[in-house]
Parts: C-alpha cells; structure tokens; sequence
C-alpha cells in the first residue's frame, strides 16, 4: 500500500538510511511492478521539485514538462521511460544510501553473479533469506568496502523487506539484479525476450552443437548475437561482451549447464 502523499518525508534530506530510501522507493512505485512510471512518475518528480524549490509546482504547466523531460534524458539510463531502482539511486541526494555501495564496489554484474553463484547451490534462481548477510558481506568486501555488523544487518533486513514479498524466505536472482546499476542488468535486457520452457530446450539444444550437455563460451557467444538480432536488441560489441560475461560468472569452470542459462533465459519454471 502506498504511504499517503503527506507523509511522503527525506526527499528534501542531504542524506537517506537504506529504510528511508526503501520509504521513498515504496511510496512512489505505488503498484509495485518494479518501476515508478506514468502517473506515478509524474508525482515524484513533482514532489522532488517541490522539495528542490521549497514551494508547490503545477505539473500542468509546459515548463514543467519540459524540466521533466531533461530530468529523465539525464537519470533514464536506458531510455525506457520509466526509473528503476537503482536510477532512483543516483537522484536522490545520499551519501549512505546502500544502493549507491552497489554502483559505486560492485565492480560489475559479472562480480554479482560470480558471487551469486556460491550461494546458490543447486542452481535456482533463488538464495534462501539466511544466506543474504554471507552473499552482502562478499560481495561488499570484494569491494573493499567498509561495514559494520550494525550497517550489514540493516542492509540485510532492508533487502529482504524489498524482496522477500511473499514472505518465503527466498530471494529471486532477477529482482536481487536489481540492486545493479541499469547499464550492468543483462537480465532487465533478457527481459522482454524470455523463453517458454518448450523454447528453452530448442534452443538449448540447437546450440549445444557437440550435445555434451552444457554451452560453452564459444556456444554462449553465438546464441546471443542470435537472439539480440531476432529481437533486434541494440547492443554493441562491448556490451554484448559484458554479458556474456556476466552470464559465464554462473557457469561450473566454463560449462554452462541447461540451469545455470535457463535463469537467464527462461520464464517458466523448468522442473
């Protein structure tokens, strides 16, 4: 349930806790769905104004939509139309906000991953909430980053009230993605083009040339560029290169077994 707009506080704030940024994150993307967008887009940034110029804007106004449009041409990484998560984190004025820890320690998503991976063991997308403090405290000293028990277990507790919604003590590799600035999500880019399970093993086994049960990289590589030009995905070189980086990080020593690509690649739940 979104918080009422008038309790809708720390906009104005020099700097935000991860409860406060998680606040502001759960007010504005009122459905829920990830994103704050449309309606509920045009509210924060109206609030936000509001907060910079200490008096009420009129978003009716043709200047109004105009700022609005340079706010989102700087802060929309990847031109959707809409703020994710982690754009969120570079808007709001933080210095503590943890989100920022990700951008600015996780050196890539493939770093993610590769840290991911230790976790989860039998390879299904998801980490059980107990192991969430062990896959922060790696990540986050991978880093090199500074943290107290304190910090940790705020951070841990912050994740798990974002992510854990159902309450099943599990943590979706996708959503955890999220934490991810934009540019590194390949799978926010995988998204519009996921695979039904009958798709999934198609594939997999067209580009499993040599049938010996996993993909390699030099497999890997090609099915990519495969599915990037059927749904005419524009990605350059190196960005293709960043996610098959990243994609490998789950592999066993460079094997690329059917559960490790169907995170990836897969809506359904193979079973």
């Amino acid at each position: 349930m979104a918080t009422p707009a008038h309790q809708t506080p720390h906009l104005h704030l020099a700097e935000l806790t991860a409860i406060q940024f998680l606040d502001i994150w759960k007010h504005f993307d009122a459905d829920g769905n990830g994103y704050i967008e449309g309606k509920e887009l045009e509210n924060f940034f109206s609030e936000l104004e509001t907060a910079r110029r200490g008096a009420g804007v009129d978003p009716t106004q043709a200047a109004f939509r105009e700022k609005m449009k340079d706010f989102m041409a700087k802060f929309d990484k990847n031109a959707d139309g809409r703020i994710e998560m982690s754009e969120l984190a570079q808007i709001l004025p933080t210095e503590e906000n943890f989100l920022l820890c990700f951008r600015n320690f996780v050196g890539s998503s493939a770093e993610f991953m590769a840290a991911w991976r230790r976790y989860d063991t039998d390879r299904s997308g998801y980490i059980e909430a107990n192991e969430l403090k062990g896959f922060l405290s790696d990540l986050l000293e991978k880093a090199n980053r500074h943290y107290d028990d304190k910090k940790l277990n705020e951070y841990t507790h912050t994740i798990l009230r974002m992510f854990d919604l159902n309450g099943d003590g599990k943590l979706g590799l996708s959503e955890m993605a999220r934490l991810l600035p934009v540019q590194e999500n390949f799978l926010l880019k995988f998204q519009g083009c996921k695979l039904s399970a009958e798709q999934f093993n198609i594939i997999f086994t067209f580009y499993d040339k040599d049938g010996n049960g996993y993909i390699d990289e030099h497999e890997l590589d090609a099915l990519l560029k495969d599915l990037h030009e059927k749904n005419k995905m524009e990605v350059d070189s190196t960005g293709l290169l960043g996610y098959k980086k990243s994609i490998m990080a789950l592999s066993d020593g460079g094997k690329l077994y059917r559960t490790e690509l169907e995170i990836v690649l897969c809506r359904d739940a193979i079973l």
